[in-house]
């Protein structure tokens, strides 16, 4: 598990922590390293689990499917990213989600319940991390909170800038990369592919972005000159 501290120093959950005692947590948590290749499933919509997911390498998609294989993606997770930790803590909380691989990447899984009991070591950071806990599911909200405001928006032009707004805020520029290809953000967004690659070039010709693949610029002064509100 030392390789995995350069990361795990970065993250959230371990927010305080010293090396030593990340690793005492690990251990007390049952920590398993396990390897997937793009495209496999870490968890599936059905199951019961109680381990969460930390990404330690490459990058997973949290996503609800259905019968006819209709792709809504909740959210996309790369190194330093929790996923799982909602059902995990609960009891026999059955997945409504999957989470599958977006790329080869490494997953550090964690027994979560060994959270919500006295632990067995007494450690003095355990409540710290209870806490760091909390954190990590209230921000969990706020990204979910986000994705509601932009599939509420009416149309898919609005969608589309209300997420583009949204990403210019978080990097604090108006040049910035997303984490979606095309097919992901249209996922996302709950729209159809072609539809948002449409409205995407008409926004282009009318001067509002400028993109080139997952790179996006947006054009402040046009938006505010032509009075467009996001």
């Amino acid at each position: 598990m030392e390789k995995y501290l350069p990361i795990l120093r970065n993250c959230p959950f371990f927010k305080g922590l010293t090396d030593n005692e990340i690793l005492s947590i690990l251990h007390c948590v049952n920590a398993t390293v396990i390897s997937k290749e793009r495209d496999s499933y870490i968890f599936r919509a059905g199951d019961i689990t109680e381990v969460m997911g930390l990404v330690v390498s490459g990058c997973v998609l949290i996503i609800q499917e259905d019968i006819w294989g209709h792709r809504n993606i909740l959210s996309k997770c790369h190194a330093g990213d929790f996923f799982g930790e909602p059902y995990a803590a609960s009891r026999r909380a059955v997945l409504n989600i999957s989470v599958v691989a977006d790329e080869d990447c490494e997953i550090i899984l964690l027994n979560v319940k060994r959270l919500m009991v006295t632990c067995p070591n007494a450690c003095e950071h355990h409540q710290r991390l209870i806490r760091n806990l909390v954190s990590v599911l209230a921000n969990k909200i706020l990204i979910l909170n986000d994705k509601i405001t932009h599939v509420g928006k009416r149309t898919t032009r609005d969608k589309i800038l209300s997420y583009l707004s949204a990403e210019s805020i978080r990097h604090s520029s108006l040049s910035f990369d997303i984490p979606f290809d095309r097919q992901q953000l249209a996922d996302y967004l709950c729209i159809d592919r072609a539809a948002m690659s449409t409205e995407i070039s008409k926004l282009q010709k009318e001067g509002f972005i400028k993109t080139n693949r997952n790179h996006f610029e947006l054009q402040l002064s046009i938006i505010k000159k032509k009075n467009y509100t996001i």
